[in-house]
């Protein structure tokens, strides 16, 4: 399965506070933080609800 890599590139105060969860259940806490994550709907639909504030490169 497809991976991709998930870096955090903004803060997340003063956001919208299901976007700071859905950060958070990314497993992003600090910015420069990458995660891995397999490529899924769910995955990327996360990644598009908070795609100002991170980036998404597939691996």
């Amino acid at each position: 399965m497809a991976k991709v890599k998930i870096t955090l590139v903004k803060s997340t105060n003063s956001t919208n506070r299901i976007h700071r969860k859905t950060v958070q259940a990314l497993g992003l806490r600090k910015i420069g933080q990458s995660v891995e994550k397999d490529d899924s709907p769910v995955i990327r639909g996360m990644v598009r609800q908070v795609s100002y504030l991170v980036t998404c490169e597939e691996i």
